[in-house]
C-alpha cells in the first residue's frame, strides 16, 4: 500500500511571519484513508475510552462539554462561590506523541497484538513531502508524531491521552477534555494550581509538552485578593473570557458576549444569502432549505437545543 504522503501547510492563528503560526496536514491516499476507517471501526470496539474525554467519541459533541462547563459555572456563580478553571494547551500535540509511547498505550488499552503490528506498518517506512508555493521537497521520514490529516489519528491521540491521564483526572466536569483541549476545574486555587503540575509532570515524563504561553487561568465569581496560578513557577496568564471549543464563556458565567457573537454570525450568514432569500422567482421551500442550511447552523452552534427558541426565537420559514 502506498505511504508516500503530501504536507501541506494550513495557517493557524498567531504572527503569518512565525513558523509555529503554520501546522501541517499530510494528504493521504483515499486506499490509506478507506483501510484506516476499518481499523478505527475494529479498535473501537475494543477500546474503551473514559468519560472525561469529548473528543471524536460516539453521541458526544462540542455541545457536551460546553453545555458540562456552563452548567458548571452558572452553578458556582448563583451560589456566590469561587470556581477556578485551567484551560491547559499541549504544545504540536499531535506531532509529540512519540511512536514507542504509542504502541505501550495500545497495548495497555487492550488491543491485540494483530493490531498494534497493522498500525505499525502504516507508520513505518512511510515517507512525506511538503508542499509549497515553489513545489514540493524531496522525500524524508517522520518518525514522531501522528500523522495530521489521517482518519485514524485522533483515536489512537484519545488512546494515549486516556492512558496518560489515567493517574491525575478527575471525573466530569473537574476534569474535562477534547483531544487535546483539556480543562482542569476546581474549587480552590491552590488545588487546581496542584493539579495543574500533576498533570504537566504525568504528560511531559512521557513525551508531550504543555505550553506555557496558551495554557490560561480563570477564575469564576472571583473575590478580592484570589491571586495568581503558576507551573513551575512561572505565572499562567489569567483572563476574563476563553474561548472554548469555538465558544466564549466569560468568568462571571454569563453567556453575553457568546449569545451577540451569534448574533452577528446569523447577520453574516443572511447577507451572504440574502440575494437568494429575497429572489421571488425562487420557491419558499427552497428559500427555507437554503436559510436552515446556511445561516440558522452559524447561529445555534455550540448553544444547547432547548435555548435556540429562547434566544433567537422560533423558525418556521420554508417548513411547510
Amino acid at each position: 500500500m502506498e505511504k508516500k504522503c503530501v504536507s501541506a501547510d494550513l495557517k493557524n492563528k498567531g504572527d503569518v511571519q512565525s513558523c509555529s503560526s503554520y501546522k501541517g496536514i499530510k494528504l493521504m491516499s483515499h486506499t490509506m484513508k478507506l483501510w484506516e476507517r476499518v481499523v478505527e471501526a475494529r479498535l473501537r470496539k475494543v477500546v474503551e475510552i473514559c468519560e472525561q474525554q469529548y473528543g471524536f467519541m460516539p453521541r458526544k459533541s462540542t455541545t457536551d462539554a460546553i453545555f458540562a462547563l456552563r452548567i458548571l459555572m452558572e452553578k458556582y456563580r448563583d451560589g456566590q462561590r469561587e470556581l477556578h478553571c485551567v484551560f491547559v494547551d499541549l504544545e504540536k500535540a499531535y506531532d509529540r506523541v512519540p511512536r514507542e509511547e504509542l504502541w505501550y498505550c495500545m497495548r495497555k488499552s487492550g488491543v491485540a497484538e494483530k493490531y498494534v503490528r497493522v498500525v505499525q506498518d502504516m507508520y513505518e517506512r512511510s515517507r512525506t513531502v511538503v508542499r509549497c508555493a515553489v513545489g514540493q521537497t524531496e522525500e524524508f521520514k517522520v518518525e514522531v508524531g501522528l500523522h495530521q490529516g489521517s482518519a485514524l489519528s485522533p483515536f489512537l491521540f484519545a488512546i494515549v491521552m486516556d492512558q496518560l491521564s489515567e493517574e491525575v483526572r478527575q471525573e466530569s466536569p473537574w476534569t474535562m477534555m477534547f483531544a487535546d483541549d483539556i480543562v482542569i476545574c476546581s474549587e480552590s486555587r491552590e488545588q487546581v494550581e496542584e493539579n495543574l503540575e500533576r498533570w504537566r509532570f504525568a504528560l511531559e515524563r512521557r513525551g508531550m509538552k504543555v505550553s506555557r504561553s496558551k495554557t490560561e487561568y480563570m477564575c469564576v465569581n472571583e473575590r478580592e485578593g484570589s491571586g495568581t496560578v503558576r507551573l513551575q513557577g512561572e505565572e499562567v496568564k489569567k483572563v476574563q473570557e476563553f474561548k472554548y471549543l469555538g465558544s466564549t464563556v466569560q468568568s462571571n458565567g454569563e453567556c453575553g458576549k457568546e449569545v451577540k457573537k451569534r448574533v452577528q454570525a446569523d447577520w453574516n450568514g443572511w447577507r451572504k444569502v440574502s440575494g437568494i432569500l429575497f429572489d421571488r422567482k425562487i420557491s419558499v421551500r427552497i428559500k427555507g432549505k437554503v436559510y436552515r442550511t446556511v445561516v440558522r447552523p452559524a447561529r445555534a452552534r455550540g448553544s444547547r437545543a432547548e435555548d435556540v427558541e429562547v434566544l433567537f426565537g422560533s423558525d418556521k420559514i420554508g417548513q411547510d
